[in-house]
């Protein structure tokens, strides 16, 4: 494998010799195709924060992708999958729409069949992750969103929980002049979306407010969804040198879940949902709240020192009716804050940052019996449960040579902590604690100024989240209410890749031309994999396993503006030891502990082959007038839904189509799009419940959908 990725880089360097891609200079234009509220500038320098430095892209020393919001502003822009579908490296598992997405960067956060784990997740750098780890996107309004920064590979060295990576959602503050939005959004299984978007700029302020009303039937049975949300940003400027920002957002939402099938129930009726979750009215209820305050200022006007410092609050309440009907209420401060320093020594210019996070949440969950979906009136427990973790981190870029070679050593120490009680038995547990130094090399060398390789080592640990603690019977404290036997999974991480990033340069072919080839090798101890007592499943640290994949993206104008869009990741994910334990019933109804070799099995829920190609065409056939139209590709391989490696789903290929058009009359701007996903109507399994113990493994993926998007914006 080594010597083939050797080879492939080779090739990909001699393809952007000077005689096949000539440089042009350095330029600014002007994206005559947006639109009047998404009015934007293409620049050679583009420059990412996710890094916890601002860069350009060709400048970091791993696999870093930026996505502006009009590369998706055409789209449906109800889920993830619609606005980060062409990232190398990057599978995402939507079971109903926006809610319960599985994201996964090179395996990491696959195994989470509730939420997102082991990726770091962030709205204006804040993050939206949990404590431990896990988080929830429904808060994310992609209307509101002006570009995501996807950060490829183990970021442990600068981020809690974050050993598969960073993905910075940016509202849309640095807008050009004042504007006014309103748009509607109509579809398949009753879909019906209205809101409005409106900007204020002036010398001294910004000022952005999304508000965002989303209703959906759902395309299974029992899985209506009602959201409502809104996020705002004030930004003002005291003077050229600083800049103070109020973040805020509000979400209110019920969506009911259909729960997963088995293997006969999913050949019979794709689309029903899961008996069990209809009688429970297994559904979730979430109302949540942020309020943020960012101070980002330089401190000389050679702007050499700079100094950020945020803080935020959090407010939750949720209400989860499953096995249980929970009420959880939960409360949460954070803060942030970094120190950089650009200094010169021994004639280059060099870098240094140090920085630190702070987490504090904490909140009774009260747990009821459920009676058809409602809340009975026996309190079986309140739990009060507290989570918190901080950390230190520094970075020193050092460049070794002018303009050519940088070296990046970066490293940070985290410590992620459980408190919890049960207010009705008075059962206090001991407090757990994880802590570990995670660092980062990495070296960056430029052959051109548009061309670099790089490559990385570094270790990461990942704490378990707050179901993972859970207590079992047969622990060495059995009674204690947090696993004191369970561990951080650790993992070491190695990568080395090639980059070119072209965004102007005046040609007739292949314009605007950015690729990246990346291979990756991870060694994981430690895992953290599931232990099945009397048919309820706990966890514990029981495997080890090997991740080496593969990376390749390419954007490119093949001709004028006929845009080319590639991702395609190669997996090879297995386990290289692995014990699975469970404690069962014989038939006599004797306690048993039956042992299983996993050792050599591949890991569930990651496709060995995932491939995406867009094709799209853009045309401006007046000064008014625009068109846009897109065809895009997905294949999937098959992947297994469980450890054992006892079934897995069927690859499948979807085709989707999108077209638009935006006119434009005096201040006034209209722009319509359509489309049709899934356009052969397959079947497939979009996301997998991960070693179900009754087997179900399989949720199906959305039959062929439409939508209709009217946008009208007014500048003044």
């Amino acid at each position: 494998m080594n010597r083939y990725f050797l080879l492939s880089i080779i090739i990909f360097y001699f393809m952007q010799s000077d005689y096949l891609l000539a440089q042009e200079p350095s330029t600014v234009r002007l994206d005559t195709t947006a639109s009047q509220d998404t009015l934007h500038y293409i620049l050679d320098d583009i420059m990412v924060t996710g890094t916890r430095t601002e860069k350009r892209i060709i400048d970091i020393p791993y696999a870093v992708q930026r996505i502006d919001n009009s590369q998706f502003r055409f789209e449906r822009k109800i889920s993830v999958n619609d606005v980060l579908g062409t990232v190398p490296g990057m599978f995402l598992q939507s079971r109903y729409g926006n809610h319960d997405v599985r994201i996964s960067i090179r395996g990491f956060g696959s195994r989470s069949n509730s939420g997102i784990r082991g990726v770091r997740i962030l709205l204006d750098g804040i993050p939206e992750s949990e404590p431990d780890g896990q988080t929830r996107i429904e808060a994310i309004d992609f209307e509101s969103i002006g570009s995501i920064e996807i950060v490829k590979g183990n970021s442990s060295s600068l981020y809690t929980n974050a050993p598969g990576g960073v993905v910075n959602f940016i509202n849309d503050i640095d807008f050009e002049e004042s504007f006014l939005t309103a748009f509607s959004n109509t579809g398949s299984f009753g879909l019906n979306r209205f809101g409005f978007k409106t900007g204020y700029k002036n010398e001294n302020y910004s000022f952005l407010t999304t508000y965002s009303d989303h209703q959906s039937d759902g395309f299974r049975d029992h899985s209506t969804d009602d959201w409502k949300i809104l996020n705002t940003v004030l930004e003002t400027r005291p003077s050229d040198l600083s800049k103070l920002q109020i973040l805020g957002y509000f979400v209110n939402g019920n969506i009911r879940l259909p729960g997963s099938l088995t293997r006969e129930e999913l050949e019979n009726d794709p689309l029903q949902a899961n008996q069990r979750d209809i009688d429970r009215d297994t559904r979730r209820v979430s109302n949540k709240g942020r309020l943020g305050l960012r101070l980002d200022t330089y401190l000389d006007k050679d702007r050499k020192h700079h100094v950020e410092f945020t803080g935020y609050g959090t407010i939750k309440y949720f209400e989860r009716a499953s096995g249980t009907f929970r009420v959880i209420n939960r409360y949460g401060l954070g803060a942030s804050g970094r120190y950089i320093l650009k200094y010169n020594a021994l004639g280059r210019n060099h870098e240094f940052s140090i920085g630190g996070d702070l987490l504090y949440q904490t909140g009774p969950i009260e747990y009821y019996n459920n009676i058809g979906g409602m809340r009975g009136e026996n309190l079986s427990q309140i739990l009060v449960k507290t989570i918190g973790n901080n950390g230190i981190y520094f970075l020193n870029t050092f460049n070794l040579a002018p303009d050519k070679v940088d070296l990046l050593f970066t490293g940070r120490y985290e410590t992620v902590y459980y408190d919890q009680k049960n207010q009705l038995s008075g059962v206090v547990d001991r407090r757990r604690s994880f802590g570990d130094f995670t660092p980062k090399l990495a070296l960056n060398y430029k052959p051109r100024p548009s061309t670099a390789i790089y490559t990385s080592i570094g270790q990461s640990f990942t704490s378990p989240a707050s179901n993972e603690l859970d207590n079992y019977p047969l622990s060495s404290d059995p009674n204690g209410l947090l696993n004191p036997d369970i561990e951080p999974q650790e993992s070491i991480n190695f990568e080395i890749g090639i980059k070119s990033n072209s965004p102007y340069r005046g040609t007739r072919f292949f314009n605007n031309y950015s690729a990246e080839l990346t291979f990756f090798n991870s060694w994981i101890e430690k895992e953290i994999v599931p232990l099945e007592v009397f048919g309820e499943v706990f966890f514990r640290n029981a495997a080890e396993s090997r991740r080496t994949g593969l990376e390749i993206g390419l954007n490119t104008n093949v001709i004028g503006p006929l845009l080319f869009e590639g991702a395609y990741t190669w997996s090879d994910f297995k386990y290289d030891s692995y014990i699975e334990r469970s404690i069962e019933f014989d038939d006599m109804f004797n306690q048993v502990i039956v042992n299983r070799d996993f050792s050599g099995n591949i890991v569930p829920s990651v496709p060995i082959h995932n491939l995406a190609l867009n094709l799209s065409l853009s045309h401006r056939f007046n000064p008014n007038l625009s068109g846009f139209t897109r065809i895009g590709q997905r294949y999937i391989s098959s992947l297994y839904v469980d450890d054992q490696n006892s079934d897995k789903t069927d690859s499948y290929q979807l085709f989707n189509f999108t077209a638009g058009a935006d006119f434009v009359v005096g201040n006034y701007n209209f722009l319509l799009s359509t489309g049709l996903n899934n356009i052969f109507d397959v079947d497939h399994v979009a996301f997998v419940n991960i070693n179900s113990a009754d087997a179900r493994f399989f949720e199906a993926g959305e039959p062929r959908h439409f939508f209709l998007s009217l946008k009208l914006g007014y500048r003044p």
